[in-house]
């Protein structure tokens, strides 16, 4: 039971990073623009497939660097000569423009590179496990993952808070007609961070592909989680998205750890529930089978008693 915790706890903190790396994008992207980008799992899907056709002609390392800086690239053509149009519009048109933008992307993946599963490795140079423990390996690559999403969050916390620039973009986040008066491009401001926001997502997709596929679905498959973490870590703060995403990459990893079916949890609380009763079928749930609920349970529970987040700031 130990072991599987251990383990348990290390995957949940991996998945936790993973997740904040391609939350903290979004994140980004919303404190300074206002933008709830629905295509922003799609930058993530295009990082990883990037990646691979990259890594077919150079390795993973290249890969690693050139991916982002297309994706992100084109995240700033996207900005430049789309959103930033749609914008005088309001946000009801930017939600829409951002939500049809994902399922171009997505069509434009499987025309492309097809509906298969590519066969994306890690790098020859981190394929050993880097310790066992109680008869289990962690892998390497796993740790260098962890390393990577710990130095973003790191480097990405002393850019905006240490940094001129990082000072003119929470400037312009609450007063950004102050800051144009000032001299400042605020065009050219919200072009560069939401190019730097893709191509955040697009290196949590070089390092996830490896490890959870590289896939035509696979930003769906993370789409939702991601605005779960903002919301839940509050709107437009890096530091609730890093704790949200440890806090949903821990729970999922737990519940999938600790097998325990709805009878043991119902006596846990002492709760009597009889097999016969007319909602038996809940009797036969256990925790792995409810771990991918967890989050959106959490994030109704946040919007009930806290609708402005970990650490957002409640207007009005």
């Amino acid at each position: 039971m130990i072991d599987a915790l251990i383990f348990a706890t290390l995957n949940g903190l991996l998945t936790g990073l993973l997740l904040f790396l391609l939350a903290s994008g979004l994140t980004l992207i919303f404190s300074m623009m206002g933008v709830l980008n629905f295509a922003h799992a799609s930058f993530h899907m295009l990082g990883a497939y990037c990646a691979w056709s990259i890594g077919q002609f150079t390795g993973f390392w290249p890969a690693l660097l050139l991916a982002p800086l297309l994706v992100g690239g084109l995240g700033a053509l996207v900005e430049r000569y789309g959103l930033r149009h749609v914008h005088r519009a309001g946000h009801v048109a930017e939600l829409v423009f951002t939500f049809g933008l994902a399922f171009v992307i997505e069509q434009a993946v499987q025309s492309f590179w097809g509906p298969d599963t590519k066969n994306y490795q890690p790098p020859a140079l981190l394929d050993f496990p880097l310790f066992t423990l109680f008869g289990q390996d962690f892998p390497a690559y796993k740790a260098f993952m962890l390393l990577i999403s710990l130095g973003i969050f790191i480097g990405l916390y002393a850019v905006l808070t240490r940094t001129r620039t990082g000072l003119i973009i929470q400037a312009a986040t609450t007063h950004p007609q102050t800051v144009a008066s000032l001299g400042h491009n605020l065009p050219l401001l919200h072009t560069l961070v939401f190019g730097a926001g893709s191509a955040l997502a697009a290196l949590a997709g070089v390092l996830a592909g490896p490890v959870l596929g590289t896939f035509p679905g696979m930003a769906a498959t993370l789409g939702s989680i991601v605005f779960v973490i903002v919301v839940i870590g509050g709107l437009g703060s890096l530091t609730g998205a890093l704790l949200a995403s440890l806090l949903i990459g821990l729970l999922q990893s737990w519940a999938i750890a600790v097998d325990l079916g709805m009878p043991d949890l119902l006596h846990w609380l002492g709760v009597e529930f009889p097999v016969d009763h007319p909602l038996r079928d809940i009797w036969r749930l256990n925790l792995p089978q409810l771990a991918p609920v967890l989050p959106y349970l959490l994030l109704v529970l946040m919007l009930i008693f806290r609708p402005s987040g970990l650490f957002g700031r409640r207007e009005g």
